[in-house]
């Protein structure tokens, strides 16, 4: 098995970072063991989730004066890109939850919020690394709705204001932890009378998970990423107060666009499946693989040139990757982006090429379940139909952002109801004075 050594240049790596990926290497190996059950199943990783919060790894990107690590972005990928090797479901539920607590952290310091909001924030955010510092709590972050993209329309999800505070109506699909978390991060428009429902409206409550009105619902049995059990997840007036406010009204949509980075979180996994992939064909050839004949096949041309090719594929697609996380900040530059943009391009459909040659180097063997190919294989291709930034969206996004000036983009041609709302949006003046 690969080492992070192998691959990072460990002059850029904070000693810190450098420990926890040692750890996590060292836990790997019974994720690994547990994934069978888990994708068998299709049951949640609970034991692997158990070991991460003994070792504190679910605050990562929670500020150190709170009592996480103060991870950046770029650190925190690298992390789940480790567990990934490992375990897939198991790093794709790992990011859901740490996603609340960057959007909790990273959104809070963006430079273009006023005092009064920070004011505001502040003391929403303090709940959430509370919660998930004190009490080790698990959050959801479900987005995804039925028939409609998120990033295109405001969510259906809707709240309503009342005399003490809003009541939650509405259907996530895809609501990865759903029935195995503590808090549910729920997206949603507050809707007015004689008003079409608007993006400027959206609002993030969280909703605990026995609140009266929400209810998980549905059979979970996907092609892969089984383990991550995304059931759906139904909240028929479900009443919420300023307290469950994860951040001021306006917030998420003032920044979603100019902290592009943080859409891209998703892509860590699929980067630690690659190279999982890699790894076991390397170990296969070898005869290394644990419980098989210590059978050597190296000596075919065929299967050692595709090992050339995945390393070359493998390779090209980590140095982007690493590189566009690693200047991952607010108001990044337009080169910055599209670096960004094509990272998460390359790792979703390099990922799918890889586990395939993988499967082809390793030949029938491979397919059989008891080997952890097979489940790599059908979890490499979930990466590039996930929201917010799908293939699709992504090839949209580069091919705009390479032909118009940033205060062209909102003109460009594009599909009906295309996913525009999280795209960069240059220096965010012109997106600003709209919003206000």
């Amino acid at each position: 098995m690969s080492s992070f050594e192998d691959y990072y240049d460990l002059t850029r790596v904070r000693p810190e970072v450098a420990a926890v990926l040692t750890r996590i290497n060292e836990m790997g190996p019974k994720f690994a063991e547990r994934a069978f059950a888990i994708d068998e199943a299709a049951s949640f990783p609970t034991e692997n989730y158990r070991d991460l919060a003994a070792e504190g790894f679910l605050t990562l990107t929670v500020p150190e004066e709170y009592g996480g690590h103060g991870f950046s972005l770029g650190e925190y990928a690298m992390v789940g890109a480790e567990i990934g090797k490992f375990c897939g479901a198991t790093a794709l539920t790992f990011n859901m939850h740490n996603s609340s607590m960057m959007w909790s952290r990273f959104m809070y310091e963006m430079p273009h919020l006023t005092e009064g909001e920070r004011a505001e924030f502040a003391p929403l955010r303090e709940r959430q690394f509370r919660r998930a510092v004190k009490e080790q709590g698990i959050y959801s972050q479900p987005i995804s709705e039925a028939g409609q993209n998120w990033t295109s329309k405001p969510a259906q999800t809707q709240c309503r204001k009342t005399d003490d505070g809003w009541v939650i109506n509405g259907f996530k699909k895809f609501a990865s932890l759903a029935g195995h978390c503590d808090y549910y991060s729920i997206v949603c428009t507050e809707v007015f009378e004689g008003i079409e429902p608007r993006h400027e409206d959206t609002m993030i409550f969280v909703v605990h998970k026995d609140a009266l009105g929400l209810e998980v619902k549905g059979e979970w049995d996907p092609l892969g990423m089984r383990g991550t059990n995304s059931r759906d997840l139904i909240l028929k007036d479900v009443h919420v107060t300023e307290e469950d406010l994860m951040m001021p009204k306006g917030i998420f949509i003032k920044t979603l666009p100019y902290w592009p980075h943080m859409m891209a979180t998703l892509s860590p996994t699929y980067m630690g499946v690659a190279q999982g992939a890699y790894d076991f064909t390397v170990a296969y050839l070898r005869g290394e693989v644990p419980g098989m004949p210590p059978a050597d096949r190296r000596m075919f041309t065929t299967k050692r040139l595709a090992v050339g090719q995945m390393y070359a594929r493998l390779s090209g697609m980590r140095a982007l990757w690493w590189q566009a996380f690693m200047e991952a900040k607010p108001f990044p530059s337009h080169a910055e982006v599209l670096r960004m943009y094509s990272a998460q391009y390359n790792v979703m459909e390099g990922v799918q090429e890889i586990a395939a040659l993988a499967i082809r180097t390793c030949g029938g063997q491979s397919m059989l379940k008891s080997l952890p190919l097979e489940r790599m294989y059908r979890d490499s291709r979930c990466g590039a139909l996930m929201l917010p930034y799908t293939t699709e969206i992504m090839e949209d996004y580069m091919s705009v952002l390479a032909l118009y000036d940033a205060d062209e983009v909102d003109g460009a041609p594009g599909d009906d109801g295309g996913a525009r709302t999280s795209i960069w949006r240059g220096n965010g003046m012109a997106f600003q004075e709209a919003a206000e």
